[in-house]
């Protein structure tokens, strides 16, 4: 039987699954709009455009927008293994915030909220690593006999804010640039009992918290093809991060466990959830960047009422540090992308329906599948209102819900177990915002 690898994993749980879209890290539903029609990347909007497509801000009517939104996603994260289930619900809120101020000559933007992570995960009967962790064996022997009380908690979330400027080429060709800062926080809560071989019986446990700065930049450029046809353009570059974590951890300090150390470990003498996860561990700085993102769409106005959207992402995981110091499997990391058709059409005056539909696939593959990641395929499939209320103020109620690809991982080809263990999940995202010219 192999050494344990790092990927196997004991309670560590900051899952980088709860993300939205078709990056590891990267979530892009960060507007209302987006929500019920995520092909937003060449659409006109003061609430959309500041994150989609801002140099297609100068074709908005002269004037300040506010822009406050929030949504609320909930559902559920799975893993299996040996005929257990092991399951954590979600339930985070989602705000973002966005101004822009446009004249003849240039549109000023700022946003503010998530870019990347997800939420909060309280697993309070383990991971699909706990009944593993049973199954291994050292030169035919079982170290740990037992898994008990364990429990593990924790989030991952990045916050950016970003600043810029567009403005004319031509009286077609619009473009802008910004700088962005992200702040991300990967924090772990964990501890178990585990019976050893010897019958004596160890707590493990960590409380961890990682956190970096990172700064990139934000480029866009927009086409007013004709008076119907729209086509936005932009690149987000990389935002390197490295994470520092600020941890306190308890070890097994006996003689068996430095023993465990020399056959599982890092050979400091302990045993411990740092040994799976180092960069976990105490003053560890360790990478992981959010990739650069390349987008291209478009929107088409069918007649007055009625608008159609198509547009993708695409993610240049390959190009991003994502801790590959830790685990070797991460550098065989694909790009990602994803592709997204909507519509919107006005049924009156004062009400517009949206809908739209978009497939992420994540460029992960299954050898990089373990307890603190499955970044999953999936379809998502989005629906929503706007209530013009007054020639100044727009509302924008929707809601989205996506189908992710359950998959396997591959304990079986790596370590000999009798079957490998499987991923799934569900989300529903609900929001609601509103866009205010003054």
């Amino acid at each position: 039987m192999r050494t344990i690898k790092l990927t196997t994993g004991i309670l560590a749980i900051l899952f980088s699954t709860v993300s939205f879209g078709a990056s590891i890290d990267h979530v892009q539903n960060l507007s209302m709009e987006y929500n019920a029609n995520p092909a937003q990347q060449g659409a006109i909007s003061a609430g959309s455009s500041p994150y989609y497509n801002p140099a297609g801000l100068m074709q908005l009517e002269n004037g300040n927008y506010f822009g406050v939104g929030l949504q609320l996603a909930i559902g559920e994260e799975k893993m299996e293994y040996d005929g257990k289930e092991y399951k954590a619900d979600l339930m985070e809120p989602m705000p973002n915030v966005s101004f822009v101020s446009k004249n003849d000559e240039r549109a000023w933007y700022w946003t503010l909220g998530g870019i990347g992570g997800g939420g909060e995960l309280e697993y309070e009967d383990g991971v699909a690593g706990i009944g593993f962790l049973t199954d291994l064996e050292v030169s035919g022997i079982s170290p740990v006999t037992s898994v008990d009380n364990n429990y593990a908690e924790g989030s991952n979330k990045y916050i950016q804010s970003t600043l810029g400027r567009a403005w004319f080429l031509t009286d077609k060709i619009s473009v802008s640039a910004a700088g962005r800062v992200v702040y991300g926080m990967r924090n772990l809560v964990t501890e178990a009992d585990l019976t050893l071989i010897t019958s004596e019986t160890e707590s493990i446990s960590m409380d961890s918290e990682r956190t970096a700065w990172g700064y990139g930049g934000q480029f866009g450029l927009n086409y007013k093809a004709t008076e119907k046809l729209n086509i936005g353009m932009r690149y987000d570059t990389r935002v390197v991060l490295e994470f520092e974590a600020d941890a306190d951890e308890k070890y097994v300090n006996s003689l068996l466990g430095g023993t465990f150390d020399l056959l599982l470990g890092n050979g400091d003498g302990y045993f411990g959830i740092s040994d799976f996860y180092p960069e976990y561990a105490d003053g560890a700085k360790m990478r992981r960047d959010l990739p650069a993102v390349a987008a291209i769409g478009a929107s088409y106005a069918v007649n007055d009422r009625w608008n159609l959207y198509a547009g993708g992402n695409y993610y240049f995981n390959k190009d991003a540090d994502m801790d590959r110091e830790v685990e070797e499997a991460n550098s065989n990391y694909e790009n990602g992308w994803e592709l997204a058709t909507g519509s919107e059409y006005w049924l009156n005056d004062k009400w517009a329906w949206l809908i739209g539909i978009n497939y992420a696939y994540t460029g992960a593959p299954e050898e990089t599948y373990d307890d603190v990641e499955y970044a999953l395929n999936s379809i998502m499939l989005g629906t929503g209102f706007k209530y013009r209320q007054s020639e100044t103020t727009e509302w924008v109620v929707s809601v989205a819900n996506y189908w992710y690809e359950g998959n396997e991982g591959i304990y079986s080809e790596d370590y000999g177990t009798t079957e490998n263990q499987k991923y799934d999940k569900s989300i529903v995202s609900v929001g609601v915002g509103l866009t205010k010219k003054f």
